[in-house]
């Protein structure tokens, strides 16, 4: 979906690294070894997406760090729209209605670091949950988003990674 809008596969994995989680952020030869990408094409993109209001930079020491600014009035429809890229939105709505029982929905490793590298992990955090019934539905929701999915089952969270439902 997101490859038909923006056409420079650069601009998307930066999109992705900063607007998946906005604890995320990053330096110019940083994401470049974290991208692959030459530091050239990444400078580009930074700029073209600072110079649009969509990320904001911080000389911090001897280093310009880049993140997404939270402020910008599309913030959050940019992060709706990378969510929904990745498959996010809809492997929550997967498991909803099909395990009621989950108290929240966890996402750690890569992606939660912004990096797209197609395996996602997921803690789900609830009571009595059924591993079997889960690894079914696993290989459904990977056959919906294009992406492997991992489970990991738990009563409790430690807070860490990036919290992507919690039931209220």
């Amino acid at each position: 979906m997101l490859e038909s809008l923006i056409t420079s596969k650069t601009r998307i994995r930066i999109l992705v690294k900063f607007f998946i989680n906005v604890a995320n952020n990053g330096y110019l030869r940083g994401l470049a070894e974290e991208l692959n990408e030459s530091t050239n094409s990444i400078r580009k993109e930074l700029n073209n997406l600072l110079e649009a209001g969509y990320l904001e930079r911080e000389a911090i020491q001897n280093k310009i760090i880049y993140k997404a600014n939270t402020k910008h009035p599309l913030f959050t429809i940019l992060q709706k729209i990378v969510r929904q890229h990745i498959g996010l939105d809809a492997m929550v709505e997967m498991i909803l209605q099909r395990i009621g029982s989950v108290a929240k929905v966890v996402i750690i490793g890569d992606y939660a670091n912004g990096n797209d590298s197609g395996t996602i992990e997921v803690i789900l955090v609830g009571d009595a949950l059924d591993i079997e019934y889960i690894d079914q539905l696993g290989v459904k929701i990977e056959n919906e988003i294009k992406r492997k999915v991992i489970f990991f089952l738990t009563d409790a969270h430690n807070g860490e990674g990036l919290v992507i439902y919690e039931a209220t």
